[in-house]
This record gives structure tokens, C-alpha cells and sequence, in this order.
């Protein structure tokens, strides 16, 4: 499409328009310039002018998305075949807890197949932890290869230290200034809980 280019003047009156006019959403400067040009307008420093205009607007300073970027680049995990990789995480203390008395949740999930093992257990111990990676991965899918977790106490001890060892298992923890590095895993308990909280909701409404 042909597009009609404007000088200095008409160009600052298309950017406030843009902008924030009648239509606007208070867009930032990329996403203002490619709008103008599907309208049909250009000129060669609109960049420039869109940037300055968002850098520029109150309204867009004060409720502008906080972007948290990772101090270090980040390196994704990656698997190459099922059971390979598998990140576990602990859900709780759930309140009220269930009729026999589980707190919390100890749950795994593969990062290949994504599928996910999890038991409910009244307290999270690193015999707990080594009970389930025996009985519910080790036993069913195979030493893995790697597993990722976060920095609880039940993670870090000297049995699951000589578990791992023994094993050749390279246990990797996520940092505690980034616990996203856990995301598979963080993704699965939001998901357990969802199917939870309908669950008991549906439990509430058929005991009323």
C-alpha cells in the first residue's frame, strides 16, 4: 500500500491521535508506528517521535507493565526423551487439609511427556521425597537423569545427597531469586489446585 508521507507539523498531530485520541490504547513507540503505517502514513524519523511520546506520557509511565527480566540469560530445559528430566515440587499446607489429615502434596512431572506423579502426605521429610522418587518414578519410568526442584529443606539433605549420588542423578535446585526456573512444575500445582478447589466446591455443594 502506497503510503502518504507527512512533514513535521501533520506528523505531530497523528501521534497524539495515535496516541492517546479517541481511539487510542496508549500504546508504546513499536506498536504506535506500525499502526500509523497500516493507516497510511509515514515519515522518516516516526520511531523516533512514537518512542519519545511513550517515553513522554504520564498516564504510561504510572501504568505501564513492569517487565522483570533474569539478571543472567536464561537456558531452557530442555529433554530429549520421556522420563529423562522430571521437576518436583511440594503444594501446601492446604487448609483445611483432608480427612486423613494431608497438609501438603508432593508432586513430580516429566518434562518430556508431562505427565505428573504426586501423593498427599501430612508433613515433607527427605525420607518422604526419597520414598516417593522410588516408589512413583524410579520404580514405574527409570533412574532419571535429571530432576529440578527448589531450595526446601526436604530437597537438600545428606540422604538425598547419596540417593542422587548413587544413583547418578544430577539434581539441579532453581534459584531462590528466580523460582520460575521451575515453571513446569510451578505450572502443574496451579493446575492441581484448580482441579481441587472444583472438586471441593462440587463436594461443598452436594453436602449442603
Amino acid at each position: 500500500m502506497w503510503l502518504r508521507c507527512l512533514n513535521a507539523t501533520e506528523a505531530q498531530e497523528i501521534i497524539p491521535e495515535v496516541h492517546s485520541g479517541l481511539c487510542g490504547a496508549h500504546q508504546p513507540g513499536l506498536k504506535m508506528k506500525m499502526k500509523i503505517k497500516r493507516l497510511g502514513y509515514y515519515w522518516s524519523v516516526m520511531m523516533t517521535d512514537c518512542m519519545k511520546i511513550a517515553k513522554s506520557s504520564h498516564q504510561c509511565q504510572v501504568h505501564g507493565e513492569v517487565l522483570h527480566h533474569p539478571p543472567n540469560v536464561l537456558h531452557p530445559t530442555v529433554a530429549s526423551w520421556p522420563f529423562e528430566c522430571w521437576g518436583t515440587d511440594v503444594v501446601g499446607p492446604i487448609d483445611p487439609p483432608s480427612s486423613k489429615g494431608h497438609w501438603f502434596i508432593l508432586a513430580a512431572t516429566d518434562y518430556f511427556l508431562k505427565r505428573a506423579e504426586a501423593i498427599p502426605l501430612r508433613e515433607v521429610k527427605a525420607q518422604h521425597v526419597l520414598q516417593f522418587l522410588k516408589n512413583q518414578i524410579v520404580y514405574n519410568f527409570g533412574i532419571p537423569h535429571k530432576i529440578i526442584s527448589d531450595n526446601e529443606s526436604a530437597f537438600k539433605s545428606t540422604k538425598i545427597n547419596n540417593f542422587v549420588r548413587r544413583h547418578g542423578i544430577d539434581w539441579r535446585y532453581s534459584t531462590i531469586y528466580y523460582l520460575k526456573a521451575n515453571g513446569l512444575a510451578e505450572a502443574f500445582n496451579k493446575t492441581l489446585v484448580q482441579i481441587l478447589k472444583k472438586d471441593l466446591g462440587l463436594k461443598q455443594k452436594e453436602l449442603a
